[in-house]
């Protein structure tokens, strides 16, 4: 047994032993049980800066859209089969999922949008991190994926995230540069 099915099997192995595990489990991995979060999210970010809202929010839905996107091919690539085809006596809670495992979509998505929100707004990380790490591990938990399949997509996620948050926060119609801080910076430019 390879380490990656050890891993899967320790982490899979819990199911069916809780059941509020186990429904908290299948709720993290569904991802419609994140649009109320998401829209409570939004409209206190619309609320706090209308143009960034606008502005981040479609950037952030054409990350998750690129992502998504690229975790697909990507699974056309790899064409890892999934630990629920591959493997006897997992515990499945859920349906087994499309045909191949690497990276996780769910992982991806997730992580793409926390790095975004981490580049963005730092304070951020506290929330939004933990919610990736619960609804990775719930992939695994649930019998979809191997744990190097939700840190695949972890990575792959985040540093599309990121990246894309970096430039746009560097994009005058994003954060439009104020007079105090052109005034700092040129400060900053003259004492060095």
């Amino acid at each position: 047994m390879g380490f990656d099915e050890t891993l899967f099997r320790a982490i899979n192995g819990l199911a069916w032993r809780s059941a509020f595990v186990d429904w908290l489990m299948v709720e993290l991995a569904k991802p419609g049980n994140l649009l109320f979060p998401v829209l409570l999210a939004a409209g206190y970010w619309a609320w706090v800066n209308w143009r960034e809202c606008v502005i981040g929010g479609a950037m952030l839905a054409g990350v998750v859209g690129a992502t998504d996107a690229l975790g697909t091919q990507l699974k056309g690539l790899v064409q890892r089969p999934r630990p629920c085809v591959t493997l006897a006596d997992v515990h499945q809670l859920l349906g087994c999922g499309g045909a191949f495992s690497f990276p996780s979509n769910h992982a991806a998505n997730t992580a793409a949008a926390a790095a975004f929100f981490q580049v963005l707004y730092p304070k951020s990380g506290w929330i939004s991190w933990p919610l990736v790490a619960a609804i990775g591990i719930s992939r695994v938990y649930i019998g979809a994926h191997y744990l190097t399949d939700v840190v695949g997509g972890w990575l792959v996620g985040g540093l599309i995230g990121a990246g894309v948050a970096y430039f746009l926060s560097r994009w005058s119609r994003f954060r439009p540069v104020t007079k105090s801080d052109s005034c700092s910076q040129a400060q900053a430019g003259s004492i060095s």
